[in-house]
């Protein structure tokens, strides 16, 4: 199944008897909560969800955007209407970061048809789909969380993948090369990651690059689907919108939750600087 969706597909499930649950995870980094833009208008039915208190657990040695307690996320997620045997879409304001960290969490945790908006809700309004500020009131899901349908890394397993495989790194160039660190303790990259910014997985307008152009990037990089791939960016939400890219590619790969926030809060861990991977 396609990862993505485009506004036209997403138009016409809406219209269909069995219409997907629609999440809207609009999110800033570093800015305030998506709700009050959700609440000035959203797809209609959709349902917002809390990239920091729902989608993550509290910031910490495991780094800025852990993991949150499944229990909760899939409580979260039945709220929100979100059960087994139905789809789900997902949007976000642009870039696909915080949609592709939701569609990431479900498809973790089980969920077996989870689609990211292309374009997110600039695409939508872009092709004259409609916005409503109606509150939705889904009827309960069952959604329950069976963690490890999609893989994981340790910061330790992170490591080694870029000593035997590929592991990128999905922040911009000048972080990884650790011009700038405006955010955490250190600037650099893990040694051995290679530059992938996700900015360079999505056309002007904001959607991805077609299939086939991602599959040109990452084969560039060593990326291809016979290779073990892993990303990382600098606390594990950027990085799942590259993992999303790497999946429309049709190239596997594990995510690194922790990430450079993680990484670089352990002063016991190397650190590599420079445009070459360490």
């Amino acid at each position: 199944m396609n990862a993505l969706i485009t506004t036209a597909e997403l138009t016409d499930a809406l219209a269909s008897g069995t219409p997907p649950v629609l999440l809207d995870v609009r999110y800033r980094l570093g800015g305030p909560p998506g709700r009050p833009e959700y609440e000035a208008g959203h797809v209609p039915g959709a349902v917002y969800v809390d990239m920091d208190g729902e989608l993550a657990g509290p910031a910490g040695p495991a780094g800025r955007h852990p993991l949150p307690d499944l229990d909760a996320f899939a409580e979260t997620m039945r709220r929100a209407g979100v059960s087994a045997d139905r789809p789900v879409v997902v949007y976000d304001g642009g870039q696909g970061w915080s949609a592709a960290r939701t569609w990431w969490m479900l498809r973790y945790t089980g969920h077996p048809s989870v689609r990211v908006l292309d374009g997110g809700l600039a695409a939508w309004t872009a092709s004259g789909g409609a916005l409503s500020t109606e509150m939705p009131s889904p009827e309960p899901g069952d959604f329950t969380a069976a963690p490890g349908a999609l893989p994981l890394l340790t910061a330790d397993e992170a490591a080694a993948l870029a000593r035997r495989g590929v592991l990128l790194d999905a922040r911009a160039g000048e972080r990884y090369r650790g011009e700038v660190e405006p955010i955490d303790r250190v600037a650099g990259h893990i040694p051995g990651a290679l530059s992938a910014p996700t900015t360079e997985n999505l056309a002007a307008d904001g959607t991805f690059l077609p299939p086939a152009e991602l599959a040109a990037r990452f084969t560039a990089l060593g990326a291809t689907a016979d290779a073990e791939v892993g990303v990382y960016c600098g606390s594990g939400v950027s990085a799942a919108q590259e993992v999303l890219a790497l999946a429309v590619a049709g190239v596997p790969a594990a995510l690194y939750v922790g990430s450079w926030s993680e990484w670089s809060g352990d002063p016991t861990r190397p650190v590599a600087t420079g445009a070459e991977a360490g």
